[in-house]
């Protein structure tokens, strides 16, 4: 476990952005409004509330990410932490045409 507090649950947006996965929280209600960001297998809102166990999808546009959350902080982390709040499952590049 991190050094940081750890909260039960957090908003979708934020812990995209908080984890590094997606760069602003802007960009991550975008995506999800674009319906390109599943928790579960279900399509996911920006206020959604993530917690510890939860599998991410996120439909970029070069490739799909599928993630499992490992750890939700309490606030926002220094950077070198990010990669800790999530495993990564699986990764997919998409061809290009």
């Amino acid at each position: 476990m991190a050094n940081w507090v750890i909260d039960k649950h957090m908003r979708l947006d934020k812990f995209l952005k908080v984890s590094r996965l997606i760069k602003r929280r802007t960009e991550a209600k975008k995506a999800c409004l674009a319906k390109c960001i599943r928790i579960n297998d279900r399509i996911a809102k920006a206020g959604d509330e993530i917690k510890t166990g939860d599998e991410l999808e996120i439909n970029f546009t070069n490739k799909i990410l599928r993630a499992k959350v490992i750890e939700v902080p309490l606030k926002n982390i220094p950077a070198e932490g990010a990669s800790s709040l999530y495993e990564v499952i699986k990764e997919i590049k998409k061809e290009e045409d």
